[in-house]
């Protein structure tokens, strides 16, 4: 079975470019560009990785990744933030993610990140 990748970012070419990168390497992906349905679309079909833009319009990551974390169903599923923010590294650590990956990003860099982290995800 294809590891699940939920890729959360409200730039619609980002989301594009990482699909095109993830699905030529196998992996299922899930985009989500507006913060309103992310918490039913997460639980209702549980990925192994979630990458998670910080900075949304409406909710922001860190308040996303908080909110998927305190969720029993999902507090294994690892996040990994990205952002283009020069403070995105250290809010990451302060929102207790699983890693993070800067804007603008190395095509090696996002694979094997994602491979990093999908791949030591256990089936639940």
């Amino acid at each position: 079975m294809n590891k699940h990748i939920f890729v959360i970012d409200d730039d619609v070419e980002i989301l594009e470019v990482i699909k095109i990168l993830l699905v030529e390497k196998g992996y299922r992906v899930t985009l989500i560009s507006e913060t309103n349905n992310i918490f039913e679309a997460v639980a209702k079909d549980i990925p192994d990785l979630i990458l998670l833009d910080i900075w949304m319009s409406g909710m922001d990551g860190i308040e996303i990744a908080s909110t998927l974390k305190s969720k029993e169903q999902l507090k294994g599923v690892p996040i990994v933030m990205i952002s283009a923010n020069n403070e995105g590294e250290r809010l990451a650590k302060e929102a207790k993610v699983d890693d993070f990956l800067p804007k603008p990003f190395d095509i090696d860099d996002i694979l094997k990140i994602v491979e990093k982290h999908a791949s030591s995800q256990t089936p639940a």
